[in-house]
């Protein structure tokens, strides 16, 4: 054997290990892309589970009789899960995941103020045309914010 067919081999060798590896590569890339995909759309149902929830937290509290503090911890919680759910979703811009996480934090910082009956009822509609999947309820949401007093309680 020549020192010249020595080296045809190996490239052939070399080649075929190259294209095995690249292969391998974008077998791994689509498993990747597809699991990511996975993920994406179990937190999407995990978003909108939540909102569901929170949105029958606020009708239990508006149709309720006492036991108002209880109710608005479970209101406060489904949100607060909604809310960490809506940061970890791709399909959602920027501005979306501010106004989520401004419902969760007046419902946390305001409550005297979110407790009145026409402001819940306006974050339950908002919540609702969330979890239906409409930029309305973005909106509706951002409108409630706006009517905040953020100076007082």
């Amino acid at each position: 054997m020549t020192q010249e067919h020595m080296m045809k081999k190996r490239m052939q060798r070399s080649r075929v290990l190259f294209s095995i590896t690249f292969i391998a590569l974008l077998v791994f890339i689509g498993l990747y892309i597809d699991e990511t995909r996975r993920v994406q759309e179990t937190y999407r149902a995990q978003f909108i589970a939540n909102l569901a929830h929170t949105a029958d937290s606020v009708d239990s509290y508006l149709n309720a009789e006492g036991d108002w503090p209880l109710k608005y911890r479970r209101i406060l919680s489904d949100m607060s899960s909604a809310d960490s759910f809506a940061f970890l979703l791709k399909n959602l811009t920027e501005d979306q995941k501010v106004i989520v996480n401004e419902m969760h934090t007046c419902l946390l910082k305001y409550p005297e103020q979110m407790q009145e009956r026409e402001r819940l009822e306006a974050f339950g509609q908002a919540v609702k045309d969330l979890q239906s999947n409409l930029d309305v309820g973005f909106e509706e949401a951002e409108e409630l914010i706006s009517t905040i007093d953020k100076k007082g309680h």
